[in-house]
């Protein structure tokens, strides 16, 4: 059974405009950020997702951890951030249409954390803010038929990505398919659903301008809740999305060194093996000299076999 919403004039115009900046950021091969940008987004991203649910560390803390060093705060809070380190570092590991994917995920996010991590809840919640109950979630016996139609819709319906994970990530938090841990489960799984299209979200901090705008966030959640569709939501995330991908573009015009050109086009041709001609049509903007002088230095780095000579050379990148 379809999820219900309405595709309405906003979202159409908010999908246009996004599409328009996902085909900017592509241009000028920003769809990967270089690797310390990719660092610093991801440390943003787990930063933000946990304080929206009361975690304390900063960006600072979260750093140090990476890094193996020593942090003085709640062993609650570390045990948090190392869990999301971890599970974020195995995204490319997850299939987002796949149920057992998610409780494996929740397993690893919830780690230490609660009894059932990784387990579909069976019991009756409620979600209470303040002293007031801002949502009472579905029966718990009907968590696993709810969640199995809503990966038959995240796999079947003929909505774009964009659309879809919107609606998932609504459904996910209304449903509440966990004991605890539902908010960064459903925005995880909502990055997760559009890098598989979109590999730019995997490193986008959606997740900061969501804890800029966290009483918005839920606002927007309860006013979907009271009108019984997810269209306010789906309005709201768009708008967000919309927003990450305009600063990404305001913030990077640096240009790309070698090592970024070189990591960049190797996601794109994967083990095929290709020639210098072939690597300049993906970076119309540098000279022959450049890109010769990438390849010679990715040969001698060992990212890059080579055979032939001269214009027949040919490229591969190693395993």
């Amino acid at each position: 059974m379809k999820p219900p919403y309405q595709i309405t004039e906003n979202i159409l115009q908010l999908v246009a405009s996004i599409s328009e900046k996902l085909g900017e950021i592509n241009a000028v091969h920003l769809h990967k950020p270089p690797t310390e940008l990719r660092k610093k987004n991801r440390i943003k991203t787990i930063q933000s997702s946990l304080e929206i649910e009361g975690n304390t560390l900063t960006e600072e803390q979260i750093t140090a951890l990476l890094e193996n060093k020593r942090v003085i705060a709640p062993q609650k809070d570390i045990l948090e951030v190392q869990n999301a380190i971890q599970v974020y570092d195995q995204l490319q590991k997850f299939n987002p249409n796949s149920i057992k994917d998610l409780e494996k995920a929740h397993g690893v996010l919830m780690q230490g954390l609660i009894k059932n991590a990784g387990k579909l809840r069976t019991k009756n919640v409620g979600i209470v803010q303040g002293s007031k109950v801002k949502h009472v979630a579905p029966d718990g016996g009907m968590v696993k038929g709810l969640m199995n139609d809503l990966f038959s819709y995240l796999k079947s319906d003929k909505d774009i990505v964009l659309i879809k994970s919107c609606v998932f990530h609504y459904e996910f938090e209304f449903i509440h398919p966990f004991i605890d841990g539902n908010g960064r489960m459903g925005r995880l799984w909502q990055t997760l659903i559009l890098m598989q299209k979109y590999p730019v979200f995997e490193f986008l901090p959606v997740e900061s301008l969501i804890k800029e705008n966290q009483e918005a966030y839920y606002k927007v959640l309860e006013q979907s809740d009271n009108i019984g569709q997810s269209t306010p939501f789906i309005e709201w995330m768009l708008n967000i999305i919309l927003q990450a991908l305009e600063n990404l573009l305001k913030t990077q015009n640096r240009a790309l060194s070698a090592e970024d050109r070189i990591d960049i086009f190797k996601d794109k041709i994967g083990q095929q093996e290709f020639s210098r001609k072939d690597y300049l049509q993906n970076y119309k903007e540098i000279s022959q000299a450049t890109a010769s002088r990438d390849l010679k230095w990715a040969v001698e780095q060992e990212i890059l076999g080579k055979s032939g000579d001269k214009r027949l050379t040919k490229y591969i990148f190693r395993c």
